[in-house]
């Protein structure tokens, strides 16, 4: 019988965020700040996937995600795999779903719209797989193409 291995090291507490296409790996880690922690972070990068054929995965020991970050990630990679470990188990798994409003997240592709004007959060819907609409101006934008807010 053929001995599994783990690929990427495991962690005792923290959240593991798994199947990112390899090509988004380096836009998750700059959008959620990881080269900041103190914690340890494992990338993986370019492995090996049934499902994907290859996959990226990051593990951050001792750090779990608001469910604005976990909105942000959405954004830049729907439907990755969220695990909560806590004491070498899984205690939670889900897949990260992209909402279906977006407060504050994506900036407006339209100069004229009035979050581009005035101090005020944008509001997004999310009309189909691939794109938003603007709440205030009703620009849509294909959701590879949106640039998230400072």
């Amino acid at each position: 019988m053929k001995e599994k291995v783990l690929q990427v090291a495991a962690i005792q507490n923290g959240t593991v965020i798994d199947h990112i296409p390899s090509s988004r790996i380096f836009s998750v880690v700059s959008l959620l700040h990881l080269e900041k922690l103190t914690s340890e972070v494992t990338v993986g990068f370019n492995l090996r996937s049934k499902s994907m054929g290859r996959k990226s995965i990051i593990k951050i020991a001792n750090r779990f995600f608001t469910d604005d970050e976990l909105n942000q990630l959405a954004v830049v990679t729907p439907n990755v795999t969220l695990c909560i470990i806590r004491d070498y188990e899984i205690v939670e798994k889900k897949t990260v779903k992209l909402p279906e409003d977006l407060l504050g997240i994506v900036k407006c592709d339209n100069p004229k719209c009035i979050t581009n004007n005035e101090p005020m959060r944008t509001r997004f819907h999310l009309v189909s797989p691939h794109a938003l609409c603007c709440h205030y101006c009703n620009t849509q934008q294909a959701l590879d193409e949106v640039k998230l807010c400072d």
